[in-house]
This record gives C-alpha cells, sequence and structure tokens, in this order.
C-alpha cells in the first residue's frame, strides 16, 4: 500500500477564490458587491474616501472598468466624484465581500503585522457603504458601557456592524 504524496505546510489562500465566488454570487443574482479593505502599504485608493484606516468598494461591473479579481491583487477604474482612478488592493487587505443589498457575504481576517506609520497609502474607490462599518473585538470592547452582556465576534475575525 503506497501513501498518498504529503501536502505543502501552506498551499495557497483560499482567500482570492471566495473573493470571485462571491462576487459572481452577486453579479448572478443581480446584487452589488462590495469589498471592505484595510488600507494599509500596498494600497492605491484615494485618500479621502479613508476612514479609520477602511474604505468600502463598489466592485460591481456597473461600477468599474477593467476589473482584475487576482490571485494577489484586485485591480480596476472606478470614477469618484467624475474622475476616472486606478485602484489597486492586495487580497490579503480585503476584510470582507457582501452583497450591498441584504449584507450577505463573508469576512476575513485582517492582514498580519501592523502598517508602518509613515506606509504610502493613496485610495480610489468609491465612498464606503451607507449604515456600515467594520468593528474589531477591541472596538466592541472599548465601547462596552456595562448595560448588558458583553457581544464579542470570535476573536481575530472582523464583524460587520450596522450603525443607525
Amino acid at each position: 500500500m503506497t501513501k498518498p504524496p504529503a501536502l505543502p505546510d501552506q498551499g495557497t489562500s483560499t482567500r482570492p477564490y471566495l473573493i470571485r465566488a462571491l462576487h459572481d454570487w452577486c453579479t448572478d443574482n443581480g446584487l452589488t458587491p462590495y469589498i471592505a479593505v484595510f488600507v494599509g502599504e500596498g494600497v492605491k485608493v484615494p485618500a479621502e474616501y479613508v476612514k479609520n484606516k477602511e474604505i468600502v468598494l463598489n466592485v460591481g461591473f456597473e461600477a468599474t472598468s477593467g476589473l482584475k479579481l487576482g490571485n494577489d491583487v484586485i485591480e480596476f477604474k472606478a470614477r469618484f466624484g467624475g474622475t476616472a482612478r486606478d485602484i489597486s488592493v492586495p487580497v490579503d487587505h480585503v476584510i470582507a465581500i457582501y452583497a450591498r443589498e441584504n449584507g450577505q457575504g463573508m469576512a476575513f481576517p485582517a492582514p498580519a503585522g501592523k502598517v508602518p506609520s509613515g506606509a504610502e497609502v493613496s485610495v480610489e474607490g468609491a465612498p464606503a457603504a451607507p449604515g456600515l462599518k467594520l468593528a474589531t473585538p477591541q472596538d466592541e470592547a472599548a465601547s462596552d458601557d456595562g448595560s448588558g452582556p458583553p457581544q464579542e465576534p470570535p476573536p481575530h475575525r472582523p464583524a460587520l456592524k450596522r450603525v443607525k
């Protein structure tokens, strides 16, 4: 009896495949795919739309030109205030992909390591989705006023939180 070949310790990331699958699902169902991005080194987006090192981008075919959902980088052109801008987002900086209309999608862990202060950041994409923000477990703990049991998302995972 022969053993199957040993699997490598690190395979390729599933993140780009899941992003493409959810993008396809949104498109096939007439929904608008949005990605939430941690803005750090290597992210090229319009800085005026970045809040708390995060930006939400509409990656629907109607809002983009030349969309490439690659294994390492997501690239496209989008208009901001009537001006076409080049957008480039490393796949490991995508922290969520979801449908704008119903919020269904998937969240991913933020990129490992801290972004050095002074890292080059340029931001281009659609303005943040109204009423949505990404919350981390640290945000939840900091905003707990003690009026009820703490509601913490699973450790090391961002969670989408509707803000009214």
